[in-house]
């Protein structure tokens, strides 16, 4: 598979954003080879993930354009750099925004996942960093990189640490999702929440990552599972991810801390915020039960908020905790996940809602936009 094109120019397919806010444009690119520690992958479907969406509307720190975006993914490996063992040409990969070197102190502890070569780094992950150069252009003009994978290509290239090589008879199409955030929320709960089988757990925003923290919650047993968010149309659907009871904090006059607490007589049990609004985060440690009530912190804040709380709410025995990437390793522990859909522990249909073939990539940013269902697949081909 990998002999008519390993070390040659591979000119494919991919959806260039030129500017901020303005629609994909399917060009034809360069990808050069893998250089040390990279390889080369053939992108067979790709999800649209918030963050993408974020980035490409130039919100994200130091935007850069020409770019191609996407990074939730399944692929499978065409050629391999230098000095790469673990990897053949015809395994099949998830990439990931962030990476496990399993060199670094965070790699070589069981409790971190933050790995200090490949942790996400937006501003670093434009360019590739064996070299600093970019592996994507167009008539021999650089197209920059996003989060070390740009997905949103036919091939694409990505650094050895950002690669977990997964069964290869678990659909793609299906587990691509676990590339970013349902292994997020899904982790907050298996790995940081840990809810006891028969306890309570809040969950605050009930996107995508807030029904795979719920999910998480219902694989563990949880009994009851309160769902808050301020649309209630996202009711509905998440009843099918275990969510028992919604709050919709616009029907109280009291914060939905004091709503919680009292519902549950004394706090729930576990709490896992996916928002990223600081309100919620305060509310969402401030409703655990004193003496043994853990809140997770999932969402990514705006870069000025401040968390505020008092001290006695900690002093009474109420635990605050934040995660990355659910705590997961993505080469050590990804597969394990994959294994979990696979043995249908864990259903992953349910999160997605819609598919479009590549030429209509546009598409999956309007649903997006529009707040319209929980994932879009991409399909390459087509």
């Amino acid at each position: 598979m990998s002999s008519s094109t390993a070390g040659q120019v591979i000119r494919c397919k991919a959806a260039v954003a030129w500017e901020a806010g303005k629609p994909l444009v399917i060009e034809e690119v360069e990808v050069a080879p893998p250089q040390v520690m990279e390889v080369r992958l053939k992108i067979l479907f790709t999800s649209l993930c918030h963050t993408d969406v974020y980035f490409w509307e130039a919100k994200g720190q130091t935007p850069v354009f020409p770019r191609i975006f996407g990074h939730e993914a399944g692929g499978i490996v065409e050629s391999v750099g230098e000095g790469v063992t673990e990897l053949k040409p015809g395994d099949h990969v998830l990439p990931v925004f962030t990476g496990e070197c399993k060199e670094c102190a965070h790699c070589k502890s069981e409790e971190s996942n933050m790995c200090d070569l490949l942790r996400i780094n937006t501003d670093r992950g434009r360019l590739m960093i064996s070299d600093g150069q970019s592996r994507f252009s167009i008539n021999g003009k650089p197209i920059y990189h996003f989060v070390g994978s740009s997905t949103f290509s036919e091939y694409t290239v990505v650094h050895i640490g950002c690669l977990a090589k997964i069964n290869p008879l678990a659909p793609l199409d299906k587990v691509c999702v676990l590339s970013c955030g349902i292994s997020t929320g899904l982790g907050a709960a298996l790995n940081v929440a840990k809810p006891k089988k028969g306890s309570t757990v809040a969950v605050f925003g009930l996107g995508a990552v807030g029904l795979a923290a719920a999910e998480g919650a219902r694989i563990s047993g949880a009994s009851r599972i309160i769902g808050i968010d301020l649309n209630p149309s996202r009711f509905d659907e998440a009843k099918k991810f275990g969510v028992t009871e919604f709050v919709n904090p616009k029907d109280h006059e009291k914060p939905v801390q004091e709503v919680i607490v009292e519902m549950t007589g004394g706090g729930v049990d576990r709490s896992i915020e996916c928002t990223g609004n600081v309100n919620a985060m305060i509310s969402a440690f401030e409703c655990v039960h004193d003496g043994w009530g853990v809140a997770v912190l999932v969402g990514v804040p705006h870069k000025d908020a401040v968390f505020k709380t008092h001290p006695m709410n900690l002093l009474n025995e109420r635990t605050l905790k934040g995660t990355f990437f659910g705590n997961y390793k993505p080469r050590s522990d990804l597969p394990s996940v994959v294994e979990k859909y696979m043995n249908k522990e864990l259903e992953l249909e349910k999160f997605i809602t819609h598919e479009v073939p590549f030429s209509e990539i546009n598409k999956a940013f309007e649903y997006m936009l529009d707040g319209a269902g929980l994932r879009c697949i991409i399909r390459m081909e087509g």
